[in-house]
């Protein structure tokens, strides 16, 4: 690939954003010329968020970062990646929990697709922990300064008011 074009993927559900998607981001961001956001459609899954909901939460909270683009997509992610004209995907892990269901979806995505590679990032230290399905089991409970330390503050009136109305 010729500089400046030097395109990667980082696929994930993002319902919601959180503070550890974004730490990924902001990193991979600077690895890369254009980062695409892929917000993945599990028709099979009802999110919180709709897909459309999805991409303007990552926009606004990526505002500030020129190279950072959200699309939705369905199907498979190696798919995507091609779709777009990448052939690096980033997946972020935390430490241990998610190490072993990445290994079998990379070796998955090889046999799919094998000029594709996947490069995994190590959530830091203090988003290890931090997942969207903890924020949904949290966010009724903790004040705003709480939820702070999970997800964007920008976005905590859009989580409380999705998790009202399904409440």
């Amino acid at each position: 690939m010729a500089d400046g074009n030097r395109i990667a993927v980082y696929v994930g559900s993002f319902d919601p954003i959180t503070l550890g998607h974004l730490n990924l981001i902001e990193r991979s961001s600077k690895l890369v010329d254009r980062l695409i956001v892929g917000i993945g459609i599990n028709a099979e899954k009802t999110g919180l968020f709709t897909p459309d909901e999805r991409v303007d939460l990552v926009q606004r909270v990526t505002a500030e970062m020129p190279n950072v683009e959200a699309r939705t997509f369905d199907g498979l992610a190696v798919e995507f990646v091609r779709s777009v004209g990448a052939y690096v995907m980033i997946r972020g892990i935390r430490p241990l929990t998610d190490i072993a269901g990445e290994f079998t979806m990379m070796m998955a995505n090889r046999k799919l697709d094998s000029e594709i590679e996947t490069i995994f990032l190590m959530a830091d230290e203090e988003y290890g922990h931090v997942s969207s399905s903890l924020l949904k089991q949290i966010t009724p409970l903790a004040n705003d300064e709480q939820l702070e330390k999970f997800v964007p503050s920008s976005i905590i009136p859009d989580l409380r008011a999705k998790l009202s109305r399904k409440g």
